[in-house]
């Protein structure tokens, strides 16, 4: 388990460090077209080949992981903003309130962020922002799940009944003692959510729905390149490896994550 925890926390790293260092600097520029170097295999001067646009393959990599990470980062953000308080408020009432929140969120269950993506583009048309929003959108009902989950079980015990005794209320009560012993659950669902929300992001950009011309992203570097499997693979290869290494690594985090702050799993691991 330590060996997986390790491997996922370098893919993560190095997903996490070229989108940063994209933010000043990548090997060429990923707007400047060379169509007199289109299509090359992997080379000393392109060490990850270049596109049908000559374009340096790794250069666009760094840009579109920039691009998939920030999409990811803050529709995660929106669904943990969002869905924790509901998953507290739902655990704290009970009732209708429990009632409301939960149906709520089995109608946001309905739509799959595809869907939403779909609404959401008929409506104000195709960006990175509306795939922020839909993806978004469909991790709010999954927190307010894990959260609600979590605070049921623990409103029962004793040192929450004691708080209640010394007079403190349901939201004092659900933000002191509550939030702070679930929040490994929140962590580990966040990193998955987060990996999720990455292939997301690709998906709704390999249909167009995500991040439009000319902000670099993978979904849309594999969408590109799917005419051109036979003639050059690479062109394929390379974001298809970029999305299924930060996925994995993401996923073998979270699952370490989950070892390491469960009590209950800590020995085992």
């Amino acid at each position: 388990m330590r060996l997986s925890f390790a491997l996922g926390l370098a893919l993560t790293l190095t997903a996490l460090t070229a989108a940063l260092v994209s933010l000043f600097w990548t090997p060429y520029d990923v707007a400047a077209l060379s169509i007199a170097d289109k299509l090359q295999p992997p080379s000393p001067a392109h060490w990850l080949g270049t596109d049908h646009f000559g374009r340096d393959i790794g250069s666009m990599l760094m840009a579109g992981a920039r691009t998939s990470i920030a999409v990811a980062l803050v529709a995660v953000g929106i669904g943990m903003g969002i869905g924790v308080p509901l998953g507290l408020l739902a655990a704290a009432n009970g009732g209708l309130v429990d009632e409301f929140v939960m149906r709520g969120n089995d109608l946001i269950f309905a739509f799959p962020s595809l869907v939403i993506a779909i609404l959401i583009t008929a409506v104000f048309g195709p960006s990175a922002v509306n795939a922020i929003i839909a993806i978004g959108i469909f991790n709010i009902p999954v927190f307010a799940r894990v959260t609600r989950g979590g605070a049921l079980g623990l409103w029962p015990l004793d040192f929450i009944r004691a708080a209640e005794v010394i007079g403190k209320g349901p939201a004092r009560i659900s933000l002191e003692h509550i939030l702070p012993n679930i929040a490994n659950l929140l962590i580990v669902q966040g990193t998955i959510q987060f990996s999720l929300g990455i292939l997301a992001e690709a998906g709704l950009s390999y249909v167009g729905l995500g991040a439009q011309p000319p902000t670099p992203s993978w979904g849309r570097m594999l969408a590109e390149a799917q005419t051109m499997v036979a003639l050059a693979p690479h062109v394929a290869i390379v974001p298809g490896l970029a999305i299924v290494g930060t996925v994995l690594g993401l996923n073998l985090l979270g699952d370490g994550l989950r070892d390491r702050l469960d009590p209950r799993l800590r020995g085992r691991a």
